[in-house]
């Protein structure tokens, strides 16, 4: 179901800067709600206690502080190799400035960025080839999770081409051409390359505050406090690498703020929410199961599908799978993993439990609303029930009488 026919640059353009300038007038009234003052321009090292801002107006302020925190993400990688030319062959960046929707897209890269856009443009009906020189994507996900993401989006239309590395890529006015290793070719009216992202920090001149970068330009952190090499300074977010998500920055850039201030806080939870917003959704929190098997954990899996629930079967989804990993040993919920309708929801149900050091008895004990796609956990949980073994406190009730499995 679509809201418009024909659905164009323009509105996608529109409904993004319409979120992105409402977003943007909140974080400003929150600065002035708190005397927090904000100077726009770039900024550079001048020693370990001083920046230089640039601003717009070609004025230069001189600031001096105790403590710093840097917090200036990433951008796109462009290697040379890559012919950009802001139009048909662009970078994730210049994507959200098309000036209109391809008929045909080619996407290099099945990272979380490629990944995403790629299903996305899939939806709205655009032939997506999306090329990957890895035999393998999204490796930090469950592997079965990522079977079932894979069968969907080849069957919305997505061509899927993994162990493809490339050989060429040509621009030729029209439309684009990408030669790759194993003899095909590739055409589609633009590309996108989404092959990684570099840490923005090229323009700060960190070597006079005595700070070195990796080779994307990203800073190594103590994880706890979020200081630098030298003290004093700090950084958070995707300056730092992985997770690199919007919701973990924010709280590391808390944490970070609280201990150069002094300010007594709560530490980070041990288990954070992964989303990948493609189409379908995925999350996940907590271990998979190739880390759970790395690590010699015995555990039992749990398994519901979506059109298991009768929330499901009324939102007609045929697809969407919920798979729970749980330790033999201590009962506790290790892992949990989404994909399918409001994945990136849900998950905060298995985020509780997994800070809460639940076990799979909290999904066989407690009731779940009715119909609801959260019912999914119940299935879940009680499908991993019936295949552990019950402890002896379970076997006898009250009176003597032996319990029955669930």
């Amino acid at each position: 179901y679509r809201v418009k026919e024909d659905i164009e640059a323009q509105d996608l353009k529109m409904r993004l800067h319409k979120t992105l300038d409402y977003e943007v007038d909140v974080l400003e009234h929150q600065f002035n709600r708190n005397h927090v003052d904000t100077l726009n321009g770039v900024a550079r090292f001048t020693d370990a206690h001083t920046v230089e801002v640039a601003t717009e107006a070609g004025e230069v302020t001189r600031l001096t502080a105790d403590r710093f925190l840097i917090s200036t993400g990433t951008k796109t990688y462009r290697p040379d190799t890559v012919p950009f030319n802001g139009s048909t062959v662009v970078d994730s960046d210049e994507f959200l400035e098309l000036g209109q929707i391809p008929r045909s897209l080619i996407v290099v890269g099945a990272g979380v960025i490629g990944v995403e856009y790629a299903t996305m443009f899939s939806a709205l009906d655009v032939r997506v080839t999306l090329i990957e020189p890895r035999e393998t994507f999204l490796d930090f996900i469950d592997r079965a999770i990522i079977r079932d993401f894979t069968h969907q989006i080849l069957e919305n239309g997505v061509d899927l081409r993994l162990g493809s590395a490339i050989d060429k890529i040509e621009d030729a006015g029209k439309h684009v051409e990408v030669s790759l290793a194993n003899g095909r070719h590739v055409r589609a009216e633009m590309l996108l390359f989404a092959a990684g992202r570099m840490g923005a920090t090229d323009k700060l001149n960190l070597a006079a505050a005595g700070l070195e970068t990796d080779h994307r330009g990203r800073l190594e952190v103590d994880r706890k406090t979020y200081q630098t090499a030298v003290p004093h300074i700090y950084a958070a977010g995707d300056v730092i690498g992985h997770p690199s998500l919007a919701s973990t920055s924010m709280q590391q850039g808390r944490v970070a703020a609280c201990d150069a201030l002094d300010t007594p806080t709560l530490p980070e939870s041990p288990w954070f929410p992964y989303g990948i917003y493609s189409v379908p959704e995925i999350s996940t929190c907590g271990m998979s199961e190739e880390e759970m098997q790395e690590r010699g954990i015995p555990y039992e899996v749990g398994v519901a599908r979506f059109r298991e629930t009768s929330r499901g079967h009324i939102m007609g989804l045929e697809h969407g799978l919920l798979k729970m990993l749980f330790s033999l040993k201590t009962r506790r919920v290790l892992g949990v993993q989404i994909v399918g309708e409001g994945a990136t929801e849900l998950i905060h149900i298995a985020q509780a439990v997994l800070n809460l050091k639940g076990t799979v008895d909290y999904f066989v004990q407690n009731t779940f609303n009715y119909p609801t796609l959260a019912e999914a956990y119940k299935i879940a949980g009680l499908d991993a029930f019936n295949r552990m073994p019950i402890p002896e406190e379970y076997k006898v009730k009250q009176g003597g009488k032996k319990a029955k499995s669930a």
